[in-house]
């Protein structure tokens, strides 16, 4: 894969809502424009069933990937790192640029709620895009 694309890294906790549904929604707008990595600091066992369910409804699948840990690597070499509500938990390395997303975490959230942040997420994601000139791909 070229090395001019941009890559984004999401991060939050668990990697099991807010951090794949963000993954989910770059792979889908981006295509093959950008490199996505996603991950957290204490990984769950599962993706959580709700943003699974609410993704799919906009016909994204986020089922392919498992939650798991960053690795340095991708943290080093990323163009932006998107956090979201992980805090100190998250390393920092110089040169990186970091962005927070203070969002509603979706753990035990009901299907309607994890609706709204499935599309606030869907709006950062699509403006992070545009801010790398990445042209997003519309779908009907």
């Amino acid at each position: 894969m070229p090395t001019d694309l941009p890559r984004l890294l999401f991060l939050c906790i668990h990697n099991a809502g807010r951090s794949q549904m963000a993954a989910g929604w770059a792979r889908h707008l981006a295509g093959e424009r950008a490199i996505v990595y996603t991950g957290g600091s204490d990984p769950a066992n599962e993706i959580n069933s709700v943003a699974v369910q609410a993704m799919n409804e906009a016909g994204i699948d986020i089922t392919h990937d498992a939650p798991r840990r960053w690795s340095d690597d991708e943290l080093q070499e990323a163009t932006v790192v998107v956090t979201m509500g992980c805090g100190d938990e998250c390393p920092i390395f110089p040169g990186v640029r970091y962005v927070d997303w203070p969002l509603d975490d979706p753990a035990g959230q009901p299907l309607e709620l994890v609706r709204r942040i499935r599309d606030q997420i869907r709006d950062r994601v699509a403006a992070l895009l545009s801010e790398y000139g990445v042209a997003i791909e519309v779908t009907p």
